[in-house]
């Protein structure tokens, strides 16, 4: 059972959006990293984009009932998406740093701790993320590779003109840097590419951890839902973003857009997942992030 002394010495909220398509099984193991965490949160806002499920509510209010007073839930009445979700989960933490946990994943036990002493050593840090291992569907063993992006704030700003900076669902952050920034959009598929640019236009200090803090889930359809008109459209349009806000060069946009072209329009399928696995996603990380 929760206790409250359990809490982390320094507060914080867990932010989690769910919709009707997400499994029980993996929300369930989603909800339990966060539960298990060496620091434990005080509060875990959890946004129901819409109706769910009966078994997925049913996870829900399970969890609801045996860590009483740990959850506050809102609802949305219809599906709006994920960037209108986080929007308005921001908005609802009462605690200035907020993780965010996606609804499938599984964040190791000590990856709050070691985000939190990052906020407690460097608190200019408006938002601190972290490494992934990615594995393949029901199977946490069955690894398919690594994220990890650079850690400083400089090399993160300039990594933000070439990809997105952070992983998304490992990232922590200051609520009221957030806020000032202009909060999450609507914006499909690059919610999270675009509070990046609006933060680092507001002046914020980014910070990345090597650590692997989150296991994520992955499959085939995941790499195919990279490509097609939509997504391309999705990741012109963060392109055009950072040209106009002179983030990059129009060479880098043409770079940007030619490799874009290539993969999201004029690749199939299979060789798309192929890049992904084989060539974008590294296959090893160091000693530190085991």
């Amino acid at each position: 059972m929760y206790k409250e002394n359990m809490m982390s010495i320094q507060p914080y909220s867990v932010l989690i959006s769910v919709y009707y398509r997400e499994k029980p099984a993996y929300f369930d193991q989603a909800l339990n990293s966060i539960v298990m965490q060496t620091e434990m949160p005080d509060e875990i806002v959890v946004v129901r984009d819409g109706p769910l499920t009966p078994e997925l509510d049913e996870v829900l209010q399970r969890y609801d009932r045996d860590y009483p007073g740990l959850f506050r839930i809102l609802t949305n009445e219809k599906n709006l998406g994920l960037g209108p979700s986080l929007a308005r989960g921001v908005e609802a933490c009462r605690n200035e740093l907020i993780a965010r946990m996606d609804s499938d994943d599984i964040s190791r036990p000590d990856r709050m701790e070691k985000q939190l002493n990052v906020f407690l050593d460097e608190p200019e840090t408006a938002v601190c993320g972290g490494a992934i291992r990615e594995f393949n569907g029901d199977d946490i063993n069955d690894e398919t590779g690594f994220r990890i992006c650079p850690e400083t704030n400089d090399e993160l700003k300039t990594y933000m003109k070439k990809r997105c900076p952070f992983n998304h669902m490992t990232v922590m952050y200051k609520r009221s840097e957030v806020l000032r920034a202009g909060n999450y959009k609507d914006f499909l598929y690059n919610e999270d590419y675009l509070l990046w640019i609006d933060m680092a236009k507001a002046g914020c200090v980014f910070r990345n951890l090597k650590d692997v803090l989150v296991d994520v889930r992955t499959d085939d359809q995941l790499y195919s839902r990279r490509g097609g008109d939509v997504y391309f459209r999705s990741e012109k349009g963060i392109q055009d973003i950072l040209l106009k806000e002179g983030i990059i060069t129009r060479s880098i946009y043409a770079e940007n857009m030619a490799k874009r072209i290539i993969l999201q329009k004029l690749m199939p399928n299979r060789m798309r997942s192929f890049i992904y696995k084989h060539i974008i996603r590294s296959k090893h990380t160091n000693e530190e992030t085991q």
